[in-house]
């Protein structure tokens, strides 16, 4: 009697398991639950199977067809062997309309040229300005990386309002700037420049009509550097602006206006500026056109 009860039980076992095999073996459309139609069915199911694909399919050596990607394959022949596809194409597209539109809008064929005899050099996307007066040697430096401010605009009041293209704000660029003053007739153990870190305040608002014209930009350090030494030693003593005596502040300010640093040459500085960062986004559009194309 107890072996007749050791074989039911057996048997009993055997057709369980078998019933879990052929349950598991089933088809996935025969799943009510895999087929409902809510989100909360449907995500899980999708996550299982990019699981399987990344993870699973990734250690087994096996990687359902389902999840070949078409898009790394180069989809245009190209003599040059690089990686080509049709988002690069696309992107391409993009590029070519993106330097024509540029080149419509760009004022300036041509850099324009400051006044008060300044001579400018480029070096890359830094610019420098020289002039001699009176024996004073006056270089400006400036680099337009970097120099167009974000443009904030206050969301609430453009709430729902689609801005025209003639609506849209002008890009200006406003570099920080370093004056460097070299006295040509110091001797040669005095060889120091004064050197005047400058930047435009963001806050700075026009100069209005009646108003009392005010500085458009200003002094931020104020400091003694090697002549002809291109880094800023920060073992040279320097003075913060925010911490000068207003009095000696607009001497320092006049010092600069003598030499040619003033309001008017702050104004051409940024139309310069303008002309130079836009001429070199012009540029990288081209050369990123050419990487992308591989020409």
């Amino acid at each position: 009697m107890l072996k007749s009860l050791v074989r039911a039980v057996g048997t009993a076992v055997r057709v369980s398991a078998a019933t879990t095999s052929t349950a598991r073996s089933l088809p996935l459309a025969s799943s009510p639950a895999l087929c409902a139609p809510s989100s909360a069915t449907t995500r899980p199911f999708t996550r299982s199977l990019w699981m399987m694909s990344s993870v699973n399919g990734a250690s087994s050596g096996f990687r359902p067809k389902l999840f070949s990607s078409k898009i790394l394959r180069p989809s245009v022949s190209c003599g040059c062997g690089s990686l080509h596809t049709e988002g690069d194409k696309a992107f391409s597209d993009f590029l070519s309309d993106e330097i024509k539109e540029e080149k419509k809008i760009q004022k300036n064929k041509t850099l324009p040229k400051m006044s008060g005899g300044w001579e400018l050099k480029m070096n890359g996307t830094e610019a420098k300005l020289t002039r001699l007066i009176s024996g004073d040697e006056v270089t400006i430096t400036f680099n337009v990386n970097n120099s167009v401010p974000p443009n904030f605009e206050d969301e609430a009041a453009d709430q729902g309002q689609q801005k025209s293209a003639e609506n849209e704000p002008e890009l200006v660029s406003s570099p920080n700037f370093v004056v460097e003053v070299t006295k040509q007739s110091a001797s040669q153990q005095q060889k120091h420049s004064l050197v005047f870190d400058c930047h435009y305040p963001e806050d700075e608002v026009g100069h209005g009509d009646g108003e009392e014209e005010s500085d458009i930009f200003a002094i931020r350090e104020v400091s003694f550097q090697p002549e002809g030494d291109a880094d800023w030693k920060e073992t040279s003593y320097t003075l913060n602006a925010d911490s000068l005596d207003w009095a000696l502040y607009d001497h320092l300010m006049d010092f600069l206006a003598d030499r040619g640093v003033d309001n008017t040459f702050a104004d051409e500085l940024i139309e310069l500026s303008t002309a130079i960062e836009h001429q070199e986004y012009i540029g990288f559009l081209e050369q990123l056109g050419a990487f992308v194309k591989c020409n």
